[in-house]
């Protein structure tokens, strides 16, 4: 169910859809201030299950002072139908029961096409999801876990936290010029992951051909073409290079794992994930959703004494797997297959476990900051028990200090997940949607539940405690983060573009006319001799449009080359961060190449595979 308190809306029944379909009249319904439950009826589903929903629905009523609800059938937040007739017969015990405990219900006709309009109101609890089951139903192609069960019911007090160290309810907190955590903080406690419309990145990711959905994979999954591939490797590279040089041990480990695993069956339910599940002779396997399976299964084997830590292993994860819900899916910040760098450190104790966090810490800011999303793009999260906050609120101050803006604070009275402590920065979109980037955690269980040991000073086998680090986050969601960032400057006024090092063309070559294009090669095969990337321009267009294309390319620098140029040695080369009569600088090819050798100092560099002849290229998006 995806539940909306609304002012209202308006839906008009246009086409029966199936054999079932209801009767209505194809007129304009309107309805005010209610809310609205957009219900889909899954296989498996009951009676129980429909009583249930309007329970918990009734519920929410009572929170928010209203009593006026409309059930709308909405097929599109499962794969999982129940068929046509089973849906509608749910649908009107749904109704039936919610008048006999009082509510005024309407219920939209089953079977339609309908167009609609909706004005939601603007209050954190405003837009939930809600998936709702009978006790003890399993679903075939999915596992869900117990954490994620709950977390659905924990009870969370929310704060702000500043750096200063004063915690404020959230109720009392001044958002004066925090408008960025304002929406975070608003999407976080609504707990709704529900997509009504498509995020920017997702029109300009295949615009610039980046990449596009797979249409024969299963929803989540995607297609990656040339440029968007050169985008993601490099970023790969560049993450994996800083865990390493923090001190990491890079490892590989298989993607999937008996779920009947006496390890990792406890830790499955102590994860707020769903997954994917293959069959295999006569086991059931589950797809990773992270490192953690393969790197405590390896640690648990492994000899080790207090003198080895922190240990800190890593691996790039090519895949990770999480059965996300169809209705919550949204381009590249919520997919169901990604990429996670995934680093875990095991300490000896809480003390080593918080210097390490630390470090950990300034190694996510730095990496995001080399990626090229710095802290005011993103808002601080930090999660814990409230024990664990009175034991150690001064480690808890020093984070937020370091992050050095207000961060939101959610804590629980009792600890149900594997952790005391998580944080997390989180880049808020065009659509005021959150997502997680870099994240650590501080598990104080999974270590006995692998049997992972160290051996101390005294000869005594120990527990540690292990460190959960993504530097970055997913790898989709980092490209994501740069597009969505990129439209928000175009929206005030500025010039999108992503950073040097990860554009794909760096430097486009433009003669003026035919006649130069043998000096467009010779400067091509120059400029390419320094490890950058270059392309030139041989179609038979007009050298205006040639230039208009390259900007819509977001290509950094723009070179024409025409008589001048050949017989000056100047180039002009058009830079995509200025503006106006600035725009087109005059350089010579040794200043062009220290420019971007110093601005892309530091950063890994492959070569683009396309043909460096646009003439040569096929399009993958028309």
């Amino acid at each position: 169910i995806l539940q909306l308190h609304a002012n209202f809306i308006e839906y008009r029944p246009v086409e029966k859809e199936t054999a079932v379909a209801e009767e209505a009249e194809p007129k304009v319904y309107r309805l005010e201030d209610l809310v609205v439950l957009f219900t889909c009826i899954e296989k498996g589903d009951t009676v129980e299950v429909a009583h249930k929903a309007i329970n918990e629905v009734k519920d929410f009523l009572g929170k928010v002072g209203v009593n006026r609800i409309l059930i709308y059938p909405y097929a599109h937040l499962s794969p999982d139908l129940a068929s046509p007739s089973e849906a509608l017969g749910i649908l009107k015990k749904m109704e039936s029961y919610a008048r006999s405990i009082g509510i005024e219900v309407h219920r939209a006709p089953f079977g339609w096409c309908k167009e609609f309009s909706i004005s939601v109101k603007g209050h954190p609890l405003a837009e939930q999801f809600r998936s709702i089951s009978a006790e003890g139903k399993a679903a075939k192609e999915e596992m869900v876990s117990k954490a994620l069960e709950a977390e659905e019911k924990i009870k969370s007090y929310w704060f702000i936290l500043k750096p200063d160290g004063e915690m404020v309810p959230i109720e009392k907190f001044d958002f004066t010029g925090y408008e960025n955590l304002r929406k975070f903080a608003a999407y976080e406690m609504a707990k709704s992951r529900a997509v009504h419309q498509q995020p920017p990145h997702t029109l300009l990711m295949r615009r610039l051909e980046l990449a596009d959905y797979e249409e024969a994979s299963d929803l989540g999954n995607f297609r990656w073409y040339p440029k968007g591939e050169l985008i993601k490797s490099l970023i790969e590279e560049f993450v994996t290079e800083k865990v390493i040089a923090y001190g990491a041990l890079k490892v590989e480990t298989p993607v999937m794992y008996d779920i009947n695993h006496p390890a990792l069956a406890g830790y499955l339910h102590r994860f707020p994930a769903r997954q994917y599940i293959v069959k295999s002779e006569d086991r059931d396997l589950f797809l990773r959703f992270s490192a953690c399976f393969g790197q405590f299964l390896m640690l648990s084997d492994a000899q080790m004494s207090y003198r080895h830590l922190p240990l800190k292993i890593y691996e790039l994860t090519h895949y990770s797997f999480r059965r996300e819900k169809s209705g919550e899916l949204a381009g590249l910040r919520r997919l169901r297959a990604f990429t996670m760098p995934d680093c875990h450190a095991l300490c000896a104790n809480m003390e080593q476990a918080m210097e390490e966090a630390v470090k950990r810490f300034k190694l996510s800011v730095e990496v995001l900051e080399g990626i090229g999303l710095t802290r005011d793009d993103y808002e601080m999260a930090i999660r814990f028990t409230k024990n664990f906050y009175e034991s150690n609120r001064g480690f808890i101050v020093s984070l937020v200090r370091l992050f050095g803006k207000p961060a939101l604070v959610e804590m629980w009275e009792e600890r149900f997940f594997y952790f005391v402590l998580k944080w997390e920065f989180n880049f808020v979109d065009n659509l005021d949607k959150a997502s997680a980037l870099s994240t650590d955690q501080i598990d104080v269980e999974n270590a006995e539940r692998y049997g992972i040991y160290y051996v101390d000073e005294r000869g005594e086998k120990r527990t540690p405690l292990i460190l959960h680090c993504s530097p970055s986050g997913a790898i989709e969601r980092d490209i994501y983060a740069l597009l969505e960032k990129a439209y928000k400057v175009y929206k005030g006024g500025g010039v999108p573009m992503l950073p040097l090092w990860l554009s794909p063309t760096q430097v486009r070559i433009i003669p003026v006319s035919e006649s130069f294009y043998q000096e467009a090669k010779k400067l091509v095969a120059e400029i390419a001799k320094h490890n950058i990337r270059v392309d030139w321009d041989d179609r038979p267009l007009t050298m205006q449009r040639k230039v208009r294309e390259a900007e819509m390319e977001w290509i950094p620098y723009i070179v024409v080359i025409g008589k001048e140029e050949v017989s000056s040695g100047i180039l002009a080369v058009r830079d995509r961060r200025l503006r106006g009569e600035q725009k087109v600088r005059k350089m010579c090819l040794e200043e062009l190449l220290d420019e971007i050798k110093r601005e892309t100092s530091g950063k890994p560099f492959k070569p683009l595979t396309l043909p460096v002849e646009l003439s040569r290229r096929p399009r993958f998006y028309g």
